[in-house]
């Protein structure tokens, strides 16, 4: 389990993000091409990506453009019909506008610190808290910069990245983008670990997502992520709608694990809601079972009622013991090692 991860910590591997950078575009201009002949430069791209992943064949000298560069200038691209998250909002982010998650063009940050709080095996995680996000819990922990992608500064990625490097002196294991959400903030993200370069050769980058990102930024996501940090909070629709104003929910956060199994390794998050033990974590934990039982997963036990949860008396309480012990339960039944 996780075992690409701990290679890269060892410098037995190199992180994806430095292989990528070593692949050439395919274009010299990329500024010059349309949409649709960028993303089948990507494509050719990514298939070099997986043969020298899959036969760790690390290609030489870095390239310029590289793939690295290419995934760039497809996020930016993105901004001027933002659909980085499956909500698809359509805005010009490029021209001022804004959308659900409200996060202009130019991407903000929330704080950016070493969290000792995060997985044992991510512990010191350098993370990166950018402001916004694309859905509403009701209960957010974080809602003060979830809810008003105005808070905090706006992000530099030559800031970001010196201050990424600055932690690695600290000791921190890896580079984690968070928020809010990371998906409106892809752009900055992706050039943010283009300067890095060199530096971050054996920095494991971490998605700590709501996993609402859309599939075109997940085709992104492959070849930069090492460890995707991934809610499953909701079982069915329903529930997703009444407390995250979110639709589709299952389908869209299933997809996204499905394609980040095949894209890098996955520390799955079930954060266990109060009265949600059969249509939400249940489920969730069939749905792992059939699909990809060697996952890492994290059975949370935090929730606690924040932000508008007095609002719905259902929510306004934490788990009960009994609740725990019977997620605890259905998880060994179900053949799923807690981590």
């Amino acid at each position: 389990m996780l075992n690409d991860y701990f290679s890269i910590l060892g410098g037995e591997r190199p992180a994806r993000h430095w292989v990528s950078s070593r692949i050439p575009a395919g274009h010299e201009c990329l500024d010059e091409l349309p949409d649709e002949e960028l993303w089948l430069l990507h494509e050719r791209g990514m298939e070099a990506f997986r043969r020298a992943w899959e036969d760790r064949a690390w290609p030489g000298e870095a390239a310029s453009p590289s793939l690295l560069d290419l995934k760039a200038a497809l996020a930016r691209r993105m901004l001027r019909d933002c659909h980085m998250c499956e909500r698809r909002c359509g805005v010009d982010r490029a021209a001022g506008q804004r959308g659900f998650c409200g996060v202009g063009a130019t991407s903000r940050v929330a704080s950016i610190f070493l969290h000792f709080g995060e997985e044992p095996e991510l512990v010191p995680s350098h993370t990166v808290f950018f402001s916004g996000c694309t859905f509403r819990c009701i209960y957010c922990q974080n809602w003060d910069i979830a809810m008003d992608a105005r808070t905090g500064s706006p992000a530099d990625p030559s800031y970001l990245a010196s201050a990424l490097v600055q932690g690695m002196r600290q000791g921190s294991r890896n580079a984690n983008f968070v928020g809010g959400n990371p998906d409106p903030n892809l752009h900055t993200i992706l050039e943010t670990i283009i300067v890095l370069g060199e530096d971050g050769k054996n920095l494991p980058m971490v998605w700590n997502s709501n996993m609402y990102t859309s599939l075109e930024a997940m085709r992104l996501l492959e070849g930069v992520m090492d460890i995707y940090l991934a809610d499953f909070r909701y079982g069915n629709d329903d529930c997703a709608r009444k407390y995250s104003d979110v639709e589709r929910y299952f389908e869209v956060v299933s997809r996204n694990f499905s394609i980040a199994h095949r894209q890098g390794e996955i520390m799955l998050r079930q954060l266990l809601l109060p009265g949600h033990l059969r249509c939400c974590t249940e489920r969730i934990m069939q749905w792992v079972a059939e699909n990809m039982p060697d996952v890492y997963f994290n059975l949370m036990f935090q929730y606690r009622p924040e932000y508008r949860a007095s609002l719905y008396p259902e929510m306004n309480r934490r788990p009960s013991g009994e609740e725990k012990r019977e997620a605890v339960a259905i998880a060994s039944r179900l053949g799923i090692a807690l981590c």
